[in-house]
């Protein structure tokens, strides 16, 4: 027997000789290809979480419109955003986890012989619309950026490209995808964690961003507005809270909602209700105050001051409803369209209904989406501090305030309608570093490596300051 082993073995040992031994090299759990619909998933799942996160080194909006309020480290709140390296942090996750990974959905869907190619299509117009809606924040929040030259892997040193140019080609790039998109034909399905693939959800959220975009450049370029913002409506917004724009944070980590890893599960103690903020709702009686905040040590509603120091059992905190872990994270929604329309309406477009119908909607959207009634909706804009015809101000004062409630947990959107409006005026929170910042310096990585094109980008903008207003900015 022993003799047959030994006879043997020398055959086993010739047969594994012929075999291709590198395989031994490939990781089974590491593919090295990726599916285009991982990818995308990956990228609107990094998207909306930097959209939600209350990161103090990636997202502090809700801070600076004085939504929130720090206890213990205040810095964010007076307007240092240098000393966390913030704009580093939102510059590398909106290119890199967000816009790269989108790019590569695209070139896969392209490459992947067994989709059809209308379904090629509409997930490369879906992940494209993806992409514009996320340099649409970076281009509001920096000024000239980087565009025709970025997501190159080769170009170490990529050029920036002027503000106004890159909103124009990104609407143009927005048309060029909704026309693309085809009810008829197929989609990723449940790789899209918005809509799940449905082509019609999209064709709607890509006209209401649309017709977002259009607001946005209006006081930069009214004509221009106008005919955007007319072709969007005519095309089909968002028509109630059921067309949301919400991404599917799980129960379980690591997909949960970022407020609930950062308020609960860090068991951090950070954040407070933010005077300012729960002072309006307070004196409005608005009947969002309770579904915003929680109620304080004394059982009623209080806020931090903005820029100190305060104790964190004293004041309201978030509310349950929004520290939940699979509380969704809100990319666009219904109740903003509306308060865009009422101002369309204002401005003389052709969009249908009169600002105060619109106005009252979007109130209403706003109240009923956190949890209240359409009763409590209905009583609060009969109050004539809130009604349309009798609140204080013009419409940029009435809808500006308007929007900084219904945006609350959207900081950054509520920031961009802040510097546009110039609405509501919030108060300089105590030891401010700075005035209103009305822009995000450029990260400390492109001024140290892309020195020439970070000089040029700089001079053309008027400098790379926090009170540097960009190009939709105009008063």
């Amino acid at each position: 027997m022993k003799k047959f082993i030994i006879a043997v073995l020398p055959l086993l040992l010739l047969g594994a000789c012929k075999k291709d031994i590198t395989s031994l090299n490939v990781n089974p759990k590491q593919p090295q290809t990726v599916p285009g619909g991982a990818l995308f998933t990956e990228a609107q799942r990094s998207l909306s979480y930097q959209m939600g996160s209350s990161n103090v080194y990636f997202n502090i909006f809700r801070l600076i419109e004085q939504q929130w309020q720090e206890t213990t480290y205040i810095t964010e709140s007076q307007y240092n955003i240098k000393d966390n390296a913030i704009p580093d942090g939102i510059w590398r996750t909106l290119y890199r986890d967000v816009l790269e990974p989108f790019e590569q959905a695209k070139t896969t869907f392209t490459n992947t012989p067994t989709l059809s190619a209308g379904t090629v299509k509409n997930d490369v117009a879906i992940a494209d619309i993806m992409q514009i809606y996320t340099y649409y924040y970076l281009v509001t929040t920096f000024g000239n950026i980087p565009y025709t030259e970025a997501l190159n892997i080769d170009n170490k040193f990529p050029k920036f490209d002027d503000a106004t140019t890159v909103y124009l080609a990104l609407l143009t790039r927005l048309d060029a995808d909704i026309a693309n998109l085809d009810e008829a034909e197929g989609s990723m399905g449940e790789a899209d964690q918005i809509y799940g693939g449905d082509i019609a959800s999209w064709k709607k959220f890509a006209n209401t961003f649309k017709l977002k975009m259009g607001i946005t450049l209006a006081d930069a370029d009214n004509a221009k507005a106008k005919t955007v913002v007319e072709a969007a409506v005519a095309a089909g917004v968002f028509t109630s809270n059921d067309d949301n724009a919400n991404f599917k944070f799980s129960l379980n980590p690591p997909n949960t909602n970022p407020v609930w890893v950062d308020l609960v599960q860090s068991g951090r103690l950070d954040f407070i209700a933010a005077k300012t903020i729960v002072d309006n709702l307070t004196s409005s009686g608005d009947p969002r105050l309770p579904l915003y905040f929680t109620t304080d040590a004394s059982g009623k509603y209080s806020g931090g001051i903005p820029g100190t120091k305060n104790s964190y059992n004293a004041f309201s905190k978030p509310s349950t409803t929004l520290t939940a872990p699979n509380f969704p994270g809100l990319l666009l929604d219904y109740a903003e369209t509306e308060l865009n329309l009422a101002e369309a309406v204002e401005r003389g477009y052709n969009v249908g209904g009169t600002a105060a119908v619109h106005y009252a909607n979007g109130i209403t959207a706003s109240i009923t989406y956190w949890g209240g009634t359409g009763t409590s909706a209905t009583a609060y804009l009969v109050k004539p501090t809130v009604a349309y015809a009798t609140a204080t101000g013009n419409y940029k004062q009435k809808i500006g305030y308007q929007k900084w409630l219904a945006l609350y947990n959207r900081g950054w959107d509520a920031w961009i309608e802040t510097r546009r409006l110039d609405y509501p005026k919030l108060p300089a929170p105590a030891g401010a570093v700075s005035d209103f910042p009305v822009r995000f310096t450029y990260p400390v990585s492109e001024q140290n490596v892309n020195t020439v094109n970070y000089n040029d980008a700089s001079s053309k903008i008027g400098g790379d300051e926090v009170t540097t207003k960009l190009f939709f900015d105009k008063f």
